[in-house]
């Protein structure tokens, strides 16, 4: 048996990962699945820019590409949709001399990137949302994707559960771990404020973030990125705009702030203006000192792991993140890349 704290996407994912593989796992969930920062609207699997190349960037593109697979498999086992779609990505150009800039971004892209999923300039797109461009110009890429969270929980949650797993929710995770089974600890920036002060140094914070998810179906479209804003249509037919990125609150709960978020959006997608609001979230994401997700040992507790930090990459580096725990439990790996290290 091994236990995972938490039923965010790093703890489903590695709950999945670990099931997939024959071995027995349960899920100890505080309050409900998608709870904590995995249960907002945006699901944006954005890349790295591809310029000034590093192993961060080659490790989520590695994730990235592996989603496709894990995603189709979950879907299979769950019988239920986790929304993801390699729909690509739109951004404007403000004007021609940012496009002659870009042109090293693109050759980046071909360098680094499949060949097929690289970046181009147009003035054409072909897309049912489309951004206002200044220039009339617009990046685009084939390599972005887009998954709907809470759709990709319930379908990884009902997976796990088809593999003979267990998901508890209203259970905290014991501590220690029952009869000393191997734990993964994914709970996100509770679990950073844990390890804060089980550590005595400072390994993460949690930021507040707000989402909207608006009436408006462009299900085929590519997602949007611009002033800051991750615009994704999903394919139920709903359009999620998010997120804020706030180090200062007082609470977690939705604000103004959410109410700027459609502001911006209309001002770049004006399509948007007649949109009812479905929902707004507010929660708080867990970022590592390091701003890199952190996959490692819990010093002094042999067979606990640490899983957490994924902020805005956390769905799009789950896939990496799930298979290297599982390996890390089951194969006792060791090579893990220290990117990953607790900060």
């Amino acid at each position: 048996m091994i236990h995972v704290a938490g039923a965010g996407i790093f703890g489903l994912s590695c709950a999945w990962m670990l099931a997939r593989r024959g071995a027995t796992v349960r899920v100890f969930e505080a309050q409900h699945v998608g709870a904590g920062a995995s249960g907002g609207h945006v699901g944006a699997l954005a890349p790295h820019a591809p310029d000034n190349w590093n192993p961060k960037k080659a490790l989520q593109l590695q994730s990235l590409l592996a989603a496709p697979a894990l995603w189709a498999e979950v879907e299979e086992a769950a019988g239920l949709p986790s929304g993801y779609g390699r729909t690509g990505r739109l951004q404007p150009v403000p004007d021609d001399q940012t496009a002659e800039r870009l042109q090293d971004r693109i050759a980046a892209a071909a360098q680094h990137w499949p060949r097929d999923m690289g970046m181009s300039l147009t003035r054409d797109p072909q897309a049912a949302l489309i951004p206002d461009s200044p220039s009339g110009i617009w990046l685009q890429d084939a390599l972005t994707a887009r998954l709907n969270p809470r759709a990709a929980l319930a379908a990884l949650a009902a997976a796990i559960r088809a593999r003979g797993g267990e998901i508890l929710e209203a259970r905290p995770a014991p501590d220690p771990a029952p009869d000393d089974a191997p734990m993964i600890w994914a709970t996100g920036t509770p679990g950073l404020q844990d390890l804060n002060a089980a550590l005595d140094r400072r390994i993460g914070q949690g930021v507040k973030g707000q989402s909207l998810l608006l009436a408006h179906a462009a299900p085929d479209s590519p997602q949007v990125f611009a002033d800051g804003l991750h615009i994704v249509p999903h394919a139920d037919g709903t359009t999620a705009i998010g997120s804020t990125s706030e180090n200062s609150y007082d609470h977690d709960r939705p604000d103004h702030q959410a109410q700027d978020l459609l502001a911006r959006a209309v001002a770049i997608c004006p399509a948007l203006g007649d949109a009812p609001v479905l929902d707004i979230w507010a929660g708080l994401r867990p970022r590592a000192r390091s701003r890199a997700p952190v996959l490692a040992p819990w010093p002094d507790r042999p067979g606990h792991l640490i899983a957490n930090g994924g902020f805005k990459i956390g769905f799009g580096m789950a896939p990496l993140i799930a298979d290297l725990a599982a390996q890390m439990l089951l194969d006792d790996r060791t090579d893990v890349p220290d990117l990953f290290a607790l900060p």
